[in-house]
C-alpha cells in the first residue's frame, strides 16, 4: 500500500479515468478503477480505499444509487466529480453522504488539495452504522482533556477525538459536519460568514485570494442543514445553529436550562 493508502475512481469515461489516475498516483495513492457502478461498488468492497472518486453518470447506476451502496459499508471519504453543474444534483450528493463535489471541467491541483485537507481532518471514528461510543463524563478531579471539549446548550464536541455528543448520547457528524460545528462554538456566537465556513471546509487551498462561488457557498448551507436535521434544531428557534440573513451563521444563545453534558 502507498503512503496515502488505497483510491478507489469509479468513471466511465477512459481518458477522464486516466487523468484521474495519473493525479492520484502523483499524489501517491495505490489506485484501482472502475468503469461501471456495479464494478465501482465490488472494487470499493474488495479493496477498501481512503478515497472514492465518483462519477454520476454511469452506464449502468448513477452515481446517487453508487453512493447510496457504498454509504451502506464504507466510511471512505466519497468526492463526487460531474460534468452536472444544477444544484439539485449537488444537494442530492451531499445528503447521500458525498464529502464532496467538483464539476467537470476540474482543476488537478485543486482536487488534490481537497483530497488532502478531509485526510488532514479525519472523519470521526466510527463503527459503520453505529453510533460514536460516548466518553464517560470525567468527575471533578478528573479533567485531563477537558480543553478539547467544546460545550453548549447540552451539545459536548470532543476535538481530539473528533465525536460529538447531545445530551449524553452520540451524535455521528462527517468530517465537513464536525469541522463547521467545530468552528461555530469556537467562535462563541460570533458571526461566521458562508465564504469563511468554505474554508473551513476546503482547507488550505481555499486560504487567501482563491475564488469562492455560490455553489462553494451553497455546499456550506447544505452541510448546515445536514447539521441541524441531525441535532433536531429548528431553524425558526434554534438551540444551536442560528442564521444571519445576509452573512452567515453564529452559535445560538446559551439557554439556561441544559439537558445532560456527557461525552
Amino acid at each position: 500500500m502507498s503512503d496515502l493508502g488505497v483510491a478507489v475512481i469509479i468513471e466511465d469515461d477512459a481518458d477522464m479515468r486516466n487523468l484521474l489516475q495519473a493525479v492520484l498516483l502523483q499524489a501517491g495513492f495505490e489506485v484501482h478503477t472502475a468503469s461501471g457502478g456495479r464494478e465501482g461498488v465490488e472494487a470499493v468492497r474488495d479493496k477498501l480505499p481512503n478515497v472514492v472518486i465518483l462519477d454520476i453518470g454511469l452506464p449502468d447506476i448513477d452515481g446517487f444509487e453508487v453512493l447510496r451502496r457504498l454509504r451502506q459499508f464504507s466510511n471512505a471519504y466519497v468526492v463526487v466529480l460531474t460534468g452536472r453543474t444544477e444544484e439539485p444534483d449537488m444537494v442530492t450528493a451531499l445528503h447521500g453522504g458525498a464529502d464532496d463535489y467538483i464539476t467537470k471541467p476540474f482543476r488537478p491541483l485543486e482536487l488534490r488539495a481537497r483530497i488532502s485537507a478531509m485526510m488532514r481532518r479525519p472523519r470521526q471514528e466510527t463503527t459503520l452504522g453505529q453510533p460514536p461510543p460516548a466518553e464517560p463524563k470525567p468527575s471533578a478531579s478528573e479533567t485531563p482533556g477537558a480543553e478539547f471539549v467544546l460545550r453548549h446548550n447540552g451539545l459536548a464536541l470532543n476535538h481530539k477525538s473528533r465525536t460529538a455528543a447531545l445530551g449524553g448520547k452520540p451524535v455521528e457528524l462527517t468530517r465537513s459536519e464536525f469541522d463547521l460545528l467545530h468552528d461555530l462554538m469556537r467562535a462563541g456566537g460570533a458571526v461566521r460568514s458562508r465564504t469563511e465556513l468554505v474554508r473551513v471546509v476546503r482547507g488550505e487551498y481555499y486560504r487567501d485570494a482563491t475564488y469562492i462561488s455560490e455553489s462553494d457557498e451553497r455546499a456550506v448551507e447544505v452541510h448546515v442543514g445536514n447539521l441541524r436535521r441531525k441535532l433536531g434544531d429548528n431553524p425558526e428557534a434554534p438551540r444551536w445553529l442560528q442564521t444571519v440573513r445576509g452573512v452567515g451563521y453564529r452559535l445560538a444563545q446559551e439557554q439556561s436550562e441544559q439537558p445532560g453534558q456527557a461525552l
